[in-house]
């Protein structure tokens, strides 16, 4: 950050400066309650203006030297939209400066704390070759009226200039509503809309034409909803409508006519013509959503089943026993999760993977478990699915990594494999995590696997080569996992450039039962070698498995015929007591 001369102090503290002497860059920013600052995403550090700690409510800003320290005190709501809004997110174009301009609420205290401010974040993203946000620079200023500022400058949080409300906005209608029970205005609904297929056309026109087609559909949409009604941009390729005063007939009504102006007509673009769809989800409100949080996350599900169906793309939720069960469910393992991550629950199981030609442990793949409260285990495979659900994978990722560091220094002759989630392969958090844990000691690096399963791969095959190579270059080897699971295999071998395929568990627990497996498995084996690749087969539970993979000719071999995951606390205890 560009450090200005210090002007002469001399004078009233904070008040205009004399004519004999120049004002400064500090005293600027004092003058409009803002401060400046750079983050580095390489190593996720932040360096400030002198004035931040003042201007940010008197806060210590040694606290706020880390980004994901910064996140912590932005309001829920906002922190992924913030950091989307600085970054471009996934749509961000390489070696580029991108501007951005967002406003959000602010918590001193963190999100324990009562006291909270509306600030603006205005700067400039630097990007990569890839993309890949490097560098941001900006101003955040302390903004009184946060309505009227709004309504004077037409931005918003999300950047959106079309004049229609943004997220906050819309939450805050959306909040209203619930809250007047007892005014004529009980029954309403909130909407979401989403406009289908934008990837594909931002593939093929560019960025700049899928926005042509958002602000497009915005319109059109403008013109299905009343007055009082409340129409905005929830996300980049969401619309969301608060419905006022009406029935679960009228709700239908406007999604399909939602529908009908989006899809009745091509979008007329600078490119030409573009063909889009659109799928709505709706939830009537009070009846079945008591709060703006809760009328979000159902309205979501309504409009994940809508996009998902193969006929009709209007669904409203609607509520059941079982799900309301699992919903409640699901939370209380988010919790949980979030509270095993802070006091240092989380566990590793290790299930050997062992050699074909001798059937001996070659290394042990780091599977994870959670202690809780009451001493009992619970399985990867009953919370990983809730924490992808809740956001939880990366802070997961980055217990386990650390957890099968420490045991590689504690186990100079041992091998290790970890898998990662799919959030965590397009984030370079998880790389430089790596570099920063093993400080870039190969002795530790080369004796862990890193696996990334194929799913993951096919979604964004770019982000996860790059995250590939990053791994390799520090050491370890790649594994991509589920192999066989997805429509792109040969595809995936080709671009990753990994070291071990392990051929997905569901095709190799039918051996010997369905002769198409069999035939498919030697297929895929034979496939993997000619890319000079080692291959694991998983899910093994018999001999008879073990006689069909090995004359396929699979490098190793991992289940519960050679070994069930077994705690390391227990593992070693044993060892110690033996």
């Amino acid at each position: 950050m560009t450090k200005s001369k210090k002007p002469d102090t001399s004078g009233a503290a904070g008040g205009p400066a004399s004519e004999d002497r120049p004002i400064g860059f500090d005293d600027v920013l004092d003058s409009i309650r803002a401060t400046a600052y750079r983050w580095d995403f390489a190593t996720d550090r932040v360096d400030w203006a002198k004035n931040a700690g003042a201007v940010l409510g008197g806060i210590d800003i040694a606290t706020l030297r880390r980004g994901r320290a910064f996140a912590l005190h932005i309001d829920p709501e906002h922190a992924a939209a913030r950091y989307d809004g600085v970054t471009g997110g996934a749509q961000a174009a390489a070696d580029a400066a991108l501007p951005y301009a967002l406003r959000y609420r602010f918590l001193p205290k963190g999100r324990r704390g009562r006291e909270a401010v509306w600030v603006e974040d205005h700067g400039v993203c630097f990007t990569d070759a890839a993309g890949r946000p490097v560098r941001a620079q900006g101003t955040i200023r302390v903004i009184g009226d946060r309505r009227r500022s709004i309504r004077e400058t037409g931005l918003c949080a999300s950047g959106d200039r079309s004049g229609l409300m943004n997220r906050t906005e819309l939450t805050e209608d959306l909040a209203r509503l619930l809250s007047n029970r007892g005014g004529r205005d009980t029954k309403g609904a909130f909407l979401l809309a989403v406009i289908n297929d934008l990837t594909r056309v931002n593939e093929t026109y560019g960025y700049d034409i899928g926005d042509e087609v958002i602000s497009i559909a915005g319109q059109r949409l403008a013109a299905a909803v009343r007055g009082r009604d409340a129409l905005g941009r929830f996300s980049s390729n969401t619309f969301g409508v608060v419905l006022h005063n009406c029935d679960g007939a009228y709700i239908e009504s406007v999604a399909r006519r939602m529908i009908a102006c989006v899809e009745g007509d091509v979008v007329t673009t600078s490119a030409g013509s573009v063909v889009a769809t659109l799928s709505v989800g709706a939830v009537q409100l009070p009846d079945h959503a008591g709060t703006a949080h809760t009328a979000i996350g159902r309205a979501l599900k309504a409009v994940d089943k809508a996009r998902t169906s193969a006929g009709d793309h209007f669904c409203c939720y609607d509520p059941s026993a079982r799900e309301e069960a699992e919903r409640r469910r699901n939370i209380a393992i988010a919790d949980e999760i979030i509270r095993a991550l802070n006091d240092r629950r989380m566990m590793i199981a290790l299930q050997p993977i062992v050699a074909s030609r001798n059937h001996d442990p070659e290394y042990f793949e780091c599977l994870l478990r959670l202690r809780l409260p009451d001493g009992s285990v619970m399985d990867a495979n009953e919370f990983v699915p809730v924490a992808e659900e809740f956001g939880l994978s990366k802070l997961i990722d980055h217990r386990a990594l650390e957890l099968a560091v420490d045991l590689l220094r504690t186990s100079p002759d041992w091998k290790l494999a970890l898998n990662v989630s799919a959030l965590s392969t397009t984030d370079r958090h998880w790389a430089d995590a790596l570099e920063a844990l093993t400080g870039k000691d190969r002795t530790l690096t080369e004796r862990l696997t890193v696996e990334v399963g194929e799913a993951a791969a096919i979604a964004d095959m770019e982000a996860t080569a790059a995250f590939v190579r990053d791994v390799r270059e520090a050491g370890c080897k790649v594994a991509l996992d589920d192999f066989g699971a997805g429509y792109a295999s040969f595809r995936s071998l080709r671009n990753l450039g990994v070291d071990i395929v392990k051929i997905d568990g569901t095709l190799i627990e039918s051996l010997g039962a369905d002769e198409r497996d069999e035939t498919f498995v030697q297929a895929l084996v034979e496939l993997a070698h000619s890319f000079g690749l080692a291959t694991v087969g998983e899910w093994v539970g018999d001999e008879r498995s073990v006689e069909l993979l090995e004359k396929a000719g699979v490098s190793f071999l991992q289940g519960n015929f050679f070994g069930a995951p077994e705690l390391y606390e227990d593992k070693a205890a044993a060892k110690k007591a033996g």
